[in-house]
């Protein structure tokens, strides 16, 4: 979802790297479902494992509560989101998690609402 809104929200301005701690081998069909509600398609994106050299990269390297398994480079700034995740949760949940991330990256580029006004 990060990705996906964060493209959305700064397409070129941006260069988006996502990668996990613990990446499944699909993205999550709920959330694949919920972010094309909104006009943002993701079901070809495959997660992937972060690597130090991604860290390194990164300005800012944002997180989402994942504690001491991220690798940590000097000099990167980091930015630790405390935002639920969406396995194994509803529909309705999965869309909350969306908002309350889409709201986050909104403060964090200062624009106004990227998918519309809903």
């Amino acid at each position: 979802m990060v990705a996906g809104l964060l493209r959305a929200a700064a397409g070129d301005r941006v260069r988006v790297m996502l990668a996990g701690t613990q990446p499944k081998e699909h993205v999550n069909p709920v959330v694949v479902l919920t972010m094309q509600e909104i006009g943002i398609h993701i079901s070809k994106r495959s997660p992937m494992r972060i690597a130090r050299d991604d860290v390194g990269a990164a300005d800012p390297c944002i997180t989402m509560g994942c504690g001491d398994a991220w690798p940590m480079v000097q000099g990167t700034k980091y930015m630790d989101w405390k935002v639920e995740g969406p396995s194994r949760q509803s529909i309705d949940t999965v869309r909350r998690i969306r908002d309350d991330i889409a709201e986050r990256m909104q403060d964090l580029l200062g624009e106004e609402p990227f998918w519309g006004s809903g």
